[in-house]
């Protein structure tokens, strides 16, 4: 397959990047070996300490209750803005780029300062103050990273809440973590369509009744239903604010803030991150694995509402006083040009988003792609779930134009920051690989039973230190946070994850470890079928599970979406098997392939396997939560279309 091919790096990027692969062995060397002498040198150099520090790293991995850098006091929104003032006040802080292509703004640090410091005057105005916890249910706006910023300001703890969640979704959040204030707008603008928020909002607090104060900015000048009491207008209670607010000094281990993750099932999680650590990683690795260089334009693809968006759009670039994007729009509007548009447009040198995207992308052809310029991008990177090689490819040589390396970057809501990556400069590139550890990351195999497996093998994806930015806690739920991360694999955390390691010592996450099929005693990886489906010319996507199979024990069951203008048929079908059985083995042939013109997503854009799982198994009376799909319609079609009836 595709996955042995090997991207050398080059000369160039190896003279240009802040690393080259010698540097990085002797640093993430001293990271493993001596992790506070490393952490120590790297929090003195990129974040700025208003009280220092009297122990680095300190508490029990094992339970789930690390401190990092004890004593130290410290302010995300100083670090972020504040800092920058003297010496790039007037560059560019956020470049927006709305929903419509006429639509655009920049915001300086000094325009940024003024904006967060009005909206914390407001905030503090109505009784918000530190350890209070305020809901963030915002389109792509500037306001919304003003909104996060002036949290952090003020010692106030967000949680956002992605805009395309559900009054359910919503009213669930604010209870769980008692927020008494939400911010919102009256509408968010996303395709060309509207997005009733501020409405979502009533309707969750017609249960939540200890919320006392509902901030509304102006997106789309929509009538609002309105009571007087709870909502203020953002713009009216900004225009008297003072410009100038003091910052709130945190302790380093005060949370900054809450972030919910679906959770395969039962309620979400809200996953806690405190303040120096998780800033350091988000520091650090915006920093490094994007080998971000001075007045480099920076794009993130991602929402506010997920952690991508919180540590690779708002808190990493701007600890970096870096030039971050924030597009309030979709890949596809108003045509399939746009992503592209909008680097050409702004210049972007970095340019991060998810396989998804690059999928779908894909799928329309090159075409739109072509008729833009890229020139100005130097790195690619994806995130999210693994990218198949069949897309790498595609997006290291059409976007790319194989100039650009691709950081296919590995980690999660509860590490804060990027675990496993490439490195510009450092790491010689395998489509589909997430590639080795980053700075103090202690990656390993397990087996079933908790032994360390050595070599190339494969096994449950752990990681045995602690890091800066990883969860402290679930708010609320502490016993939650050490069932779900530290009882499998004690001594561990637990990513859930499964991953193949090669002889390189390169890893590959093949999925979820529930997302591992046994068929006669042949262990696979759903992401391996699926990549090798992918790599059919007529194969826009594809989402691989098992089901009950009385003679294998489980059987392989695909959804396909094929590409645009490619007809379903019979003899496609076949093809398709006997092309996944020459491209893995006849072990992995699927038993059912079914088409479907979509598949199921939820709003982040991550197929939801467990209800195509449910839909294989003919549970169709059990799908369980569908609170996070973005297209409900997607599954009563795939449902009225199954195979097994």
């Amino acid at each position: 397959m595709s996955e042995e091919k090997v991207y050398r790096v080059t000369n160039t990027a190896a003279s240009q990047s802040h690393l080259n692969a010698e540097s990085f062995q002797k640093l993430y060397k001293q990271s493993i070996n001596s992790p506070d002498k490393f952490w120590a040198s790297q929090a003195e150099e990129l974040l700025y300490w208003h009280e220092p520090w009297q122990s680095i790293s300190s508490g029990s991995f094992e339970k789930a209750e690390p401190t990092w850098f004890a004593g130290a006091k410290l302010n995300v929104a100083y670090n972020c803005i504040d800092r920058h003032l003297e010496q790039r006040g007037d560059q560019t802080a956020i470049i927006w780029e709305g929903d419509d292509p006429q639509e655009d703004k920049k915001i300086t640090y000094r325009e940024l300062h003024s904006d967060v410091c009005k909206f914390s005057n407001a905030l503090k105005a109505r009784g918000v103050k530190k350890g209070d916890r305020v809901c963030i249910y915002m389109p792509m706006i500037p306001e919304a990273a003003y909104a996060m910023l002036a949290c952090a300001r003020i010692g106030a703890v967000h949680s956002v809440v992605f805009g395309g969640f559900s009054p359910e979704s919503i009213k669930d959040r604010i209870l769980d973590s008692d927020c008494q204030t939400v911010i919102t707008a009256d509408e968010g603008l996303r395709g060309g369509r509207t997005i009733p928020l501020k409405a979502n909002v009533d309707s969750a607090l017609e249960y939540c009744p200890n919320v006392h104060s509902v901030f509304v900015i102006r997106r789309t000048e929509a009538e609002v239903s309105w009571l007087d009491h709870r909502d203020v207008w953002y713009h009216e209670a900004t225009a008297t604010a003072s410009s100038e607010c003091d910052v709130e000094l945190m302790d380093a281990e005060d949370p900054l803030f809450i972030l919910y993750t679906s959770g395969s099932t039962g309620k979400p999680k809200g996953v806690l991150h405190t303040t120096a650590g998780y800033l350091l990683g988000a520091s650090i690795t915006h920093k490094y694995v994007f080998d971000y260089h001075d007045g480099d334009v920076y794009w993130c693809t991602a929402d506010v509402g997920w952690v991508t968006g919180h540590s690779y759009i708002v808190y990493g670039p701007l600890a970096n006083g870096a030039i971050t994007l924030m597009f309030e729009g979709v890949p596809t509007y108003p045509d399939a040009s746009r992503f592209w548009q909008v680097i050409d447009k702004h210049q972007v040198n970095i340019f991060y988003t998810a396989p998804t995207a690059i999928r779908a992308l894909m799928s329309v052809g090159d075409d739109p792609v072509l008729k833009t310029s890229r020139s100005s991008l130097r790195i690619l990177g994806s995130v999210g779930e693994p990218i198949n090689p069949e897309a790498w490819e595609w997006y290291y040589n059409v976007i790319g134009e194989a100039r650009c390396p691709i950081v296919d970057t590995w980690w999660q809501t509860e590490t804060g920051a990027i675990m496993i990556t490439p490195l510009p400069g450092v790491t010689d590139l395998k489509p589909g690989a997430a590639s080795t550890p980053f700075f103090g990351v202690s990656a390993a195999l397990l087996d079933a039973d908790g032994n360390e497996l050595e070599g190339a093998t494969t096994g449950n994806l752990v990681l045995s230190k602690s890091w800066p930015s990883q969860i402290r806690s679930v708010y609320g739920d502490h016993q939650r946070c050490m069932d779900t991360y530290f009882t499998t694999y004690p001594g561990y955390y637990f990513t859930g994850d499964s991953a193949r390691r090669d002889s390189d010592g390169y890893y590959w996450v093949t999925g979820r470890v529930d997302d591992v099929i046994n068929v006669s005693g042949h262990r696979l990886g759903t992401a391996e079928i699926e990549s090798a489906l992918v790599l059919h010319n007529s194969v826009a996507e594809a989402a691989v599970v098992d089901f009950p199979h009385e003679i294998k024990g489980q059987g392989i069951y695909a959804y396909v979406t094929l590409m645009t203008e490619i007809e379903e048929s019979e003899e496609l079908r076949v093809e398709l098997v006997k092309f996944v059985a020459s491209e893995i083995g006849s072990f992995a042939k699927p038993e059912v392939i079914q088409f479907t013109p979509a598949l199921p997503k939820t709003r982040s854009g991550k197929i939801m396997r467990r209800i195509l799982r449910k839909i294989a198994g003919n549970e169709i009376g059990n799908l369980g939560d569908t609170t996070t799909l973005a297209d409900p319609n997607v599954v009563d079609n795939i449902v009225a279309n199954r195979a097994h009836k």
